[in-house]
């Protein structure tokens, strides 16, 4: 499959609303764009992306990669975004099962050596995924809300091969 779809969450005040991070590998020459109003610290995911699936042991597609993080009228803003990037990658280039990512969402900021990361504002990203079917994956700092909330669905992991 060169196409991927998977979920995350924007950060709009105290609300947290739904972003598709659309992945897609074509043939051409090397390259990695991400479109859909991401600010800064957004186009800059595509290097510690890159860093942190190679140096976790995946493979980097070299070919064009385009991801798009839907609705592109909502600005996006800060690492967040990261790990779902990552993981739409790992699908669209066969190294993951599209199957074992749709009821799941991804919310964590990734260091270069794959270790996710806590991100600001991530409370009202996870009350609004526990009224939801899916369950949620984000750093471990942040899966201390977890009890917080009162859910199984926050799961807190360490790193993208944990994950």
């Amino acid at each position: 499959m060169s196409l991927s779809t998977v979920k995350t969450r924007a950060l709009c005040g105290v609300d947290s609303p739904l972003v598709r991070v659309e992945t897609h590998l074509s043939n051409g020459l090397p390259s990695f764009t991400i479109v859909g109003l991401p600010e800064a610290a957004v186009r800059e995911s595509r290097e510690r992306v890159r860093c942190a699936l190679v140096n976790s042991g995946f493979e980097f597609p070299m070919r064009r990669v385009t991801v798009n993080l839907a609705p592109a009228d909502l600005p996006k803003e800060g690492g967040r975004f990261d790990l779902a990037i990552a993981i739409g990658v790992l699908v669209a280039s066969g190294q993951l099962s599209p199957s074992s990512v749709s009821d799941c969402e991804f919310v964590s900021e990734l260091a270069l050596g794959g270790a996710c990361c806590a991100v600001k504002g991530v409370l009202p990203s996870l009350a609004v995924a526990d009224s939801t079917a899916h369950k949620i994956y984000v750093a471990n700092e942040d899966a201390r809300y977890r009890q917080l909330l009162n859910s199984e669905k926050i799961i807190g992991v360490h790193d993208l091969l944990e994950l």
